[in-house]
């Protein structure tokens, strides 16, 4: 199959990378080329200039480009199902060497969801050592997008993470629950909601909410939405931040309140309290993604 790739790059021309296509790719999936510069760590420029001179390159337009967002041409949709083809014979390529090497039996490359994993990753780690003292456990503390990808191009073996809401997200990978968490509203410690043990949707809707930006954190405002679709009135979000722990922070200080989950509720500490919601949203499923496929001793 790697074969296969080496052959297709070749026939697209000398200057055509395989990081040409993981640019094309990120940004076809994304829609837009700010948040995909975000989620591929380079600056909107330069990846803006690589896609065009994958453009010139190949002699056709792959985007239709529009003020605040680009859209696959025809030529373009054709060229994505390719892009990703090759690009995942290139990771099964480096697989299959690490195996011959010797060297996928002597570490695992996790991605993680630090801040949800962080009561149970430590015992975790401490039974996988035990089952696999030659194993060495590399964890990635990245964004969702960036697990499913480095899954996708054989850059981690596996990934924890919160499914994003569509339901063919994770089609192309084997997915395994490890474990749900409830959903509650995050309120200061001294929040007039703080004396209850419960908080209506349509109540805590009326409130002012801090939330995280959508360039690094699209999937928090589609939460957001599905949670308060049964409702009438909307959140109103009044402050955005870059992690959660500056969320955590701003609730603390008294800013707004925020949907979170009791597996946070660890860091919370006595600044915030973790409220149970009427009617309960559906429970986040958190779980373990990796590539369809044999999966070696250290994967299993």
């Amino acid at each position: 199959m790697f074969l296969v790739s080496i052959c297709l790059l070749g026939i697209l021309g000398p200057a055509v990378e395989l990081r040409h296509l993981r640019y094309f790719v990120a940004v076809a999936e994304m829609e837009n080329v700010s948040r995909a510069a975000l989620k591929l760590h380079v600056s909107q420029p330069a990846l803006s200039r690589q896609i065009r001179d994958l453009e010139d390159e190949i002699g056709f337009s792959l985007l239709e480009r529009t003020a605040k967002s680009v859209r696959l041409t025809d030529a373009g949709r054709a060229f994505l199902e390719e892009a990703r083809a090759i690009l995942k014979h290139a990771g099964d390529a480096v697989l299959k060497g690490r195996a011959v090497a010797g060297k996928f039996e002597t570490e695992l490359r996790v991605g993680d969801w630090a801040l949800g994993t962080g009561r149970i990753m430590p015992a975790l780690l401490h039974a996988y050592q035990q089952a696999m003292p030659n194993v060495h456990v590399k964890l990635h503390d990245w964004s969702v997008d960036q697990n499913i990808a480095g899954v996708r191009d054989g850059v981690l073996q596996l990934a924890i993470l919160v499914p994003p809401p569509k339901a063919n997200a994770l089609n192309d990978f084997l997915f395994q629950q490890l474990k749900t968490a409830r959903l509650c509203l995050a309120v200061s410690s001294s929040h007039p909601f703080a004396r209850k043990q419960a908080v209506s949707l349509a109540d805590a809707a009326q409130e002012p909410f801090v939330g995280l930006i959508h360039e690094r954190y699209p999937r928090y405002q589609e939460y957001l939405a599905s949670i308060f679709a049964r409702v009438n009135s909307k959140p109103r979000i009044v402050e955005e931040h870059d992690g959660w722990t500056g969320l955590i922070s701003a609730v603390g200080a008294g800013t707004g309140v925020a949907i979170s989950s009791d597996v946070f509720s660890y860091v919370f500490g006595n600044r915030v309290k973790c409220l149970r919601l009427t009617p309960e949203p559906t429970r986040v499923v958190i779980g373990i993604i990796t590539r369809k496929g044999t999966l070696s001793a250290a994967l299993e």
